[in-house]
């Protein structure tokens, strides 16, 4: 049974209409009345063979206006680059102690950097970190020695992002509080990212479909023909 606000906000769309890029954000953001600062999302589908390992998309887009959460950065580091993590403004800081609170269980971050030199001291938690996400990661960025890009990349609201098992790309672009242009930019710079990461062996159409719905709202489809005006 469709609940009365979705139903409310489906009357206000045209049946079968492919929406401009803007309109889709501007509908959306319009749509999300529910009683918390709802998430707008960008949905693309993708002419990939995801069980072929030359075909994964895995990457990651630095949002001009962020998502609108602040993420609390850890850093597995150690000596200067240690240093240059807490310059960068890392909210958690640490060697083998950090590694010997995450075995127990202590994770107060979202993200982990680590540098290197370092991965060979995270083998023992790998277990806890893998299932959570939480693993570093060089496609992700999460695994450089320089830190401080990666620390400050992610505060400003660098994503990682990458196709699912049906080949569709979901990411987040911001809260409905957002204004329209920034939501805007926010989606641009992921569907420019998607392009530039095409697979080489991907054949065909490669963006079949997009769509932008907010956490509660329905999906509102994109004219791909019109996505590069």
């Amino acid at each position: 049974m469709i609940g009365k606000r979705l139903k409310a906000a489906k009357e206000t769309l045209e049946k079968g209409k492919l929406y401009t890029l803007k309109e889709a954000v501007a509908l959306s953001k319009q749509n999300a009345k529910a009683k918390f600062d709802e998430t707008i999302e960008l949905h693309v589908r993708l002419g990939i063979d995801t069980k072929k390992s030359d075909q994964q998309v895995r990457t990651m887009v630095v949002l001009p206006h962020g998502t609108g959460k602040t993420k609390r950065v850890a850093v597995l580091a150690k000596g200067e680059h240690a240093q240059d993590a807490q310059k960068a403004g890392a909210d958690l800081v640490g060697g083998e102690d950090l590694v010997e609170d995450i075995v127990k269980g202590k994770m107060d971050f979202d993200v982990l950097v680590a540098t290197p030199d370092t991965m060979k001291d995270l083998a023992k938690a790998a277990k806890i970190l893998g299932p959570r996400g939480l693993m570093p990661n060089p496609k992700a960025g999460t695994v450089t020695f320089d830190i401080a890009t990666a620390v400050k990349e992610l505060k400003a609201g660098r994503i990682e992002f990458k196709a699912d098992t049906y080949g569709i790309v979901h990411v987040p672009l911001g809260k409905a509080s957002f204004d329209e242009g920034k939501l805007f930019d926010n989606a641009k710079a992921v569907l420019e990212t998607i392009n530039k990461v095409k697979p080489t062996t991907s054949k065909g159409v490669y963006v079949r479909s997009v769509s932008i719905a907010s956490t509660m709202g329905p999906g509102l489809h994109v004219d791909t023909n019109k996505l590069n005006a």
